[in-house]
């Protein structure tokens, strides 16, 4: 369980902090002039009055536009425009700020790596056509327009460059959302690989499980058929034994029909139980982690399978603190109530329960509990560590 990793700068930093920032610094850029500052340059015509309250307005715009991207990504890069629009006026710009336009385009980013592709495409050509859309803008209020060609100023040069960032960002963005998704079904594969490594482990370990009873059946079924006429009180006692030896048989495969697979590889499988609890403690503390198996309620002697699952559960619950946990002690209880086994795995570690993004062992502890038809969690401690806990119902016949 090793330490959690530290997040991307992406991630860390919300999206309202990627654009506001940049944005806020475009217009502060802007206005320095007018603002008198020692060592600044000074600009001897600012803005007029109308100027002022338009950039003010703009500045209350853009920042709740870039607020609500999280939210409402399509109308935050609405409201950010539109506020770029109004200070840019204020100004008397000719044309968008190329701070301002860069704020813009990181907001087309976020959207195409977090948004559907309709909507990252409606933000991308919202973006483009930026510029074209505040000269119209500009040509609506009056003022002169921005596209002189005769001047020679390169205005479609300019718009080319700009519109050419924002189509770089949105490759950007979708190129992120897409590793994303890549990224998550290669996770969703492996643990589905995982689960199907886990039920055929199980299927192996049942393998011994069934022979073994099916053993014993064929012995007193055997043994009743020679003493049928001299014995039959014999006969009968050997015939219980096989019915009782039966139902629970069919009882765990019933349990675990969903597991068994006929892959069985020939590799003999010792089977364990709840009574090599204390052997693995002891193996465990002597290897550097005290582990302290604590009892309540009355032991007794549970189905196979289910037997063979807690003691599963509680080894690769047992071998995590050992390899992640970084913590010298654990503890195990075991809680024998009526109906149900109830067992509990605590630590007082780092907090993770497998190594960071694989979780196969979690993976598997949880598909040997749904096969039983129980209950399974697996989270951090408030108080710190890391706790595994399971309740598998346990058969009637087998309760008593």
């Amino acid at each position: 369980m090793p330490a959690t990793p530290t997040r991307p700068l992406l991630k860390r930093v919300p999206p309202v902090a990627w654009t506001v920032v940049p944005w806020l610094y475009g217009t502060l850029l802007a206005i320095r002039a007018f603002l008198h500052l020692p060592l600044m340059p000074t600009d001897p015509f600012p803005p007029t009055p109308d100027g002022w309250v338009l950039i003010g307005a703009g500045s209350v715009l853009a920042p709740a536009g870039c607020a609500l991207l999280r939210r409402r990504p399509l109308p935050g890069l609405g409201l950010l425009v539109a506020g770029t629009y109004t200070v840019t006026l204020g100004l008397n710009g000719l044309t968008v700020g190329l701070i301002h336009y860069g704020a813009i385009d990181i907001a087309v980013g976020w959207i195409a790596a977090s948004a559907g592709r309709r909507r990252s495409l409606t933000a991308l050509a919202l973006a483009v056509a930026v510029l074209p859309g505040y000269e119209f803008t500009r040509t609506g209020l009056g003022r002169p327009l921005l596209f002189t060609y005769s001047a020679g100023r390169g205005d479609w040069q300019s718009w080319s460059v700009l519109a050419l960032t924002a189509v770089v960002a949105w490759l950007i963005g979708n190129s992120v959302r897409q590793s994303r998704a890549y990224s998550e079904r290669l996770a969703a594969q492996a643990a589905t690989q995982a689960v199907t490594a886990e039920r055929l482990r199980i299927a192996r370990e049942m393998h011994d499980t069934v022979a073994h009873s099916i053993g014993i059946i064929a012995l007193q079924a055997g043994a009743a058929a020679r003493v049928t006429t001299t014995q039959p009180e014999a006969a009968r006692e050997a015939m219980r034994a096989v019915e009782h030896e039966g139902r629970e048989t069919l009882a765990g495969l019933r349990r675990m029909l969903v597991a068994l697979r006929a892959a069985d590889s020939g590799v003999p499988v010792v089977a364990a139980g709840l009574g090599d609890i204390d052997r693995l403690a002891a193996t465990t503390t002597a290897a550097g982690v005290r582990v302290e198996v604590r009892r309540h309620g009355e032991p007794r002697q549970l189905p196979p399978d289910i037997d063979l699952s807690a003691f599963r559960i509680v080894q690769e619950s047992v071998t995590n603190v050992v390899r992640h946990a970084g913590s010298r002690a654990c503890r195990v209880t075991l809680d024998y109530r009526e109906g149900e086994l109830a067992l509990e795995v605590t630590d007082d570690g780092r907090g993770h329960g497998t190594a960071v993004d694989t979780g196969f062992g979690l993976a598997g502890m949880r598909e040997r509990v749904a096969l039983l038809h129980g209950e399974f969690t697996a989270a951090p401690r408030p108080e710190g560590g890391f706790r595994v806990a399971a309740r598998l119902p346990v058969p009637a016949a087998a309760a008593r």
